[in-house]
């Protein structure tokens, strides 16, 4: 799990997608994008877009190793993406001209993970 992990232990360095929830800090977000949302948030390269797309404000951290055989990833909704440490609950929402461009490349529904929505 070395290469998705947070490279800094510091906490205070890390954030968390507002679409998936994966943990990182914001270099490695900005160098190698979201492993499980690069398609749709596109942060990779782009310090605005990081910003606009994680949250250093979390609360909560689940380690996944194996996800898709992981009754935690299935309540957390994770369990189709890549191994890692994910926060359970994120501040904040994606902007909604994002929001609008996933519907319309056909991305489904955004369900925040700021505890807003719930099942």
């Amino acid at each position: 799990m070395g290469d998705i992990l947070p490279s800094d232990s510091n906490r205070r360095t890390w954030r968390a997608c507002l679409l998936c929830g994966l943990i990182k800090t914001k270099e490695q977000f900005r160098a190698d994008g979201c492993d499980n949302c690069d398609e749709v948030l596109e942060m990779r390269g782009s310090s605005k877009r990081v910003a606009e797309y994680t949250s250093a404000q979390f609360d909560g951290i689940v380690g996944l190793t194996q996800p898709n055989e992981s009754w935690v990833a299935r309540w957390q909704r994770c369990d189709k993406f890549t191994r890692g440490l994910y926060a359970i609950r994120v501040s904040g929402q994606l902007p909604e001209d994002m929001v609008e461009d996933m519907k319309e490349r056909g991305f489904g529904t955004y369900r925040p993970r700021d505890g807003s929505v719930r099942d």
